[in-house]
């Protein structure tokens, strides 16, 4: 199933829907690029909606990344829980740019990336608040970029915050047809060296990627519309259609509390409600299939996520947030979910 940034925190807010199919907005081309007079190189990006002490673990291991050239923002979703306040106390050299509501993981990150490229980045590193990174994340980022020259957007690999040499993902293949990739490449398997090469793969993840100017030039930024969920997928459909490649950093770790803030990954069901709703909407806007291809592409996506929902022990629950999100899907209703009926 595809998962984007699972470690986002929701809050009641409500946005207008839209049915648009645009590209997100480009960035401008002639912001400066030499991180060495305009900024750092490398910027780190994180975004926290009440999750302190989970942001400040975050920010604790980006601080012991030893490298000059890498600048942090953390972006605050509207937080109520003093988040804000313990980042300026804790990490005066972090950037703190306050949205003062929620604006979802694409929204939110996109602030972030637009103070990343004003103040001349040329790679940013999306890190989700409930992960933290090893020192030398950068570096590995760095070797698979110039193993791969045409390499756009780079994806970490993500281990389990409880389970530190067990992957949680080390790529992953997107089916543009079936609308269905399955478990990620090593899930739940023992790191090593299978899992130890540079190698294109079909997506990054959020919760650990990297992705170059270049690419956020020519593609835009993350789609505000899907709100959450998906988003990391569309952004590597977009980068790859424009001839980057994307490609698996191996020597880049995170280690990822997986959906901590929504309770966990096998209950919360806006993994369901949203991975659904935007995994149609994206598929059917990067690779329209005709009428009778995207019935049946529709009909596995809606399968599979049901079949994902009969497993857990919420199957209620789950069962609704999938037909939901299917229903919103249809409906070209985007943006946050509504209340679970």
């Amino acid at each position: 199933m595809p998962a984007g940034a699972d470690g986002y925190r929701w809050a009641a807010m409500t946005r207008p829907s839209s049915t648009s199919d645009q590209t997100p907005a480009l960035v401008p081309p002639h912001v400066p690029v030499e991180g060495s007079e305009a900024g750092p190189a490398w910027w780190a990006i994180v975004l926290s909606w009440n999750g302190r002490e989970d942001t400040l673990s975050c920010l604790e291991s980006l601080m012991r990344v030893e490298r000059a050239d890498l600048g942090v923002v953390c972006v605050d979703n509207g937080s109520t829980d003093g988040s804000q306040q313990a980042v300026r106390e804790r990490f005066p050299q972090v950037e703190l740019i306050e949205a003062g509501a929620n604006l979802g993981y694409a929204g939110g990150n996109n602030l972030g990336l637009r103070h990343a490229l004003e103040s001349g980045a040329r790679w940013m590193m999306l890190v989700n608040n409930d992960a933290t990174v090893a020192a030398d994340v950068i570096d590995g980022f760095e070797r698979a970029a110039r193993a791969r020259p045409r390499a756009g957007i780079l994806a970490g690999k993500v281990l389990f915050a409880d389970r530190p040499q067990t992957i949680w993902f080390a790529g992953q293949r997107v089916s543009e047809l079936l609308g269905y990739s399955g478990r990620p490449r090593g899930y739940g398997r023992a790191d090593g060296p299978r899992y130890a090469q540079i190698r294109p793969t079909g997506r990054a993840v959020g919760a650990l990627m990297a992705i170059s100017r270049e690419v956020v030039e020519q593609v835009g930024l993350l789609d505000e519309e899907l709100f959450a969920y998906v988003e990391d997928v569309d952004w590597a459909l977009r980068a790859r259609s424009a001839g980057f490649e994307v490609v698996l950093a191996p020597d880049a770790r995170a280690w990822h509390r997986v959906s901590a803030s929504t309770g966990g990954e096998a209950s919360s069901t806006h993994t369901l409600y949203y991975g659904v709703r935007n995994t149609v909407t994206v598929l059917e806007r990067r690779r329209p299939l005709g009428r009778a291809g995207t019935a049946l592409r529709r009909a596995a996506i809606l399968c599979a996520f049901s079949a994902h929902a009969l497993a857990r022990a919420n199957r209620r629950e789950a069962l609704a947030a999938v037909r939901d999100g299917f229903a919103d899907a249809r409906r070209g209703r985007l943006g946050l979910r509504s209340e679970p009926r």
